[in-house]
């Protein structure tokens, strides 16, 4: 299911319109060098890939059917292995609501998804788990999947493999007042961190050692915005948390063991998507999001300098949910966004200093 047919898409296909933008890391780079783009849709998945490295022009869309998703998150592991991971709702005879977390693996580029396999839930009763929140996850180097959401008391629950593919059972992380959309991180030590906007601030849960048990949370008296909190490893085993600050209403970037640095720039409206690239041979970091006007907005600074100055910029297409942003198979910075009409559109560095992109191209 989900294999590009050497014809291409059907017109059914082609007609369809994408409902949204999925969470996560929805444009990834493949191990071929060609990117691909996910996006929800009614009753299902649209994807889109590359026809060449580099672009410009892309097959699909094409349609994986799964019925009953109400979130997808899209994330990438270091092996280029992409997962999806769905929150499903399905409806009895007698109306009684059920709900799952389901997940999908594409091991190739362009090629056929795995059959949805259904990690289940951690709450028995029905009630509570139809209180369950939508899954975020994190792969971590060695290919480990670990899938979050929140618990129907506002804790934070964990599902994660074994080293022999199998899963563990269901893990309570505890917490209280955890927003929906907790960011994790994998770092490249192997261990993964997580970070959630809360009712008393933010919470921090971490792993000691790659494969360990979490210790947390953590609680520090912050004021992200709910919904708006992502996370990005900016320095060996290090991350950085990013956020729209509910005082400032810019954003903001804050390490465990220091304070906040104001960020500027306008209220997010979601997670942002995050980026971190090489400029004019300087690290850099970027950030995309959905402003209060309903535009994309680009920001861009130097790694780990944040109070030497964040640049903004709007850029003057609306979009529905956050942009995605990668770097395609010939390294230049890519920015994608879900139009009001569910079409994708994409824009890429253009050659020469700095970063111009080129004009937007719908897929």
């Amino acid at each position: 299911m989900g294999a590009a047919p050497a014809d291409g898409p059907t017109a059914t296909e082609r007609g369809r319109a994408a409902a949204g933008a999925a969470h996560g890391t929805w444009l990834t780079l493949g191990k071929d060098g060609r990117l691909s783009l996910y996006a929800p849709t009614d009753g299902g998945l649209l994807s889109w890939t590359e026809a060449v490295v580099g672009g410009p022009e892309w097959s699909g869309p094409y349609f994986v059917a799964v019925a009953g998703l109400t979130h997808v998150t899209v994330v990438q592991g270091a092996d280029t292995y992409v997962h999806f991971l769905g929150r499903r709702e399905r409806t009895g005879a007698d109306g009684s609501r059920t709900v799952d977390i389901v997940h999908a693996i594409q091991y190739q580029t362009g090629l056929a998804f795995t059959d949805w396999r259904s990690l289940g839930n951690p709450h028995q009763d029905r009630e509570q788990g139809a209180r369950l929140g939508p899954p975020v996850g994190a792969v971590a180097p060695d290919g480990t999947v670990h899938v979050f959401a929140r618990g129907a008391q506002g804790g934070l629950m964990l599902r994660r493999e074994l080293p022999n593919g199998k899963w563990r059972a269901w893990e309570d992380l505890r917490g209280a007042g955890v927003d929906a959309l907790p960011a994790p991180v994998a770092l490249a030590s192997g261990r993964i961190e997580v970070c959630a906007a809360a009712r008393t601030g933010v919470l921090i849960w971490r792993q000691l050692e790659p494969g360990g048990d979490f210790t947390g949370p953590r609680g520090f008296s912050l004021s992200p915005v709910p919904g708006t909190v992502a996370a990005l490893e900016t320095g060996p085993d290090r991350p950085t948390f990013l956020w729209a600050d509910a005082v400032s209403g810019g954003a903001a970037a804050w390490r465990v063991g220091g304070s906040p640095v104001a960020l500027g720039g306008s209220a997010a409206e979601g997670p942002y998507a995050t980026l971190r690239t090489s400029l004019d041979e300087e690290d850099w970091v970027l950030l995309a999001h959905r402003g209060p006007q309903g535009s994309a907005v680009l920001g861009l600074g130097a790694t780990e300098k944040e109070a030497d100055g964040f640049w903004w910029y709007d850029l003057a297409e609306v979009c529905q949910g956050t942009p995605a942003l990668a770097r395609d198979g010939r390294g230049r910075v890519v920015v994608a966004l879900i139009g009001p009409d569910g079409v994708p559109k994409v824009a890429r560095q253009e050659a020469g200093a700095g970063l111009t992109l080129t004009r937007w191209h719908r897929l």
